[in-house]
């Protein structure tokens, strides 16, 4: 018999290998506004660690996303969520090094409004 975490792991991997790339772009926002909603509670809780690993994470997340572009062929598309990142990333930056979570906020509805563009395009793309 398997262990618990390891049905579980099977689960996650066979979860995100049935995704499409722009379901996949989804899930990392989702990933990333779970991580940005840690932090918010860890700063609540004053609990600094809890709160460098959320945001940390969250930054990750962020990064990838920005890493992906395609700057040189995605004309102005590409360059608009090149900023939008970059807004982000510093935000995610001072929320790291202050207790407030206004930035925190911020970047917040930043990545909720693109994650919610990435599905309806996703969900476009299912429509026959």
């Amino acid at each position: 018999m398997l262990p618990a975490h390891a049905g579980a792991d099977a689960y996650r991997r066979l979860h995100i290998e049935t995704r499409t790339p722009l379901e996949l772009i989804v899930i990392l926002y989702d990933t990333a506004l779970f991580r940005i909603a840690e932090a918010r509670a860890a700063i609540e809780r004053n609990d600094l660690p809890a709160r460098r690993d959320a945001v940390s994470r969250a930054m990750a997340i962020v990064s990838e996303l920005q890493s992906t572009l395609n700057l040189k062929d995605g004309g102005e598309i590409a360059a608009s969520l090149d900023s939008l990142y970059s807004y982000a990333t510093a935000g995610l930056i001072e929320a790291s090094m202050h207790t407030s979570s206004t930035s925190l906020h911020d970047v917040e509805k930043v990545l909720k409004n693109l994650r919610d563009a990435w599905c309806e395009i996703s969900t476009q793309e299912r429509r026959p």
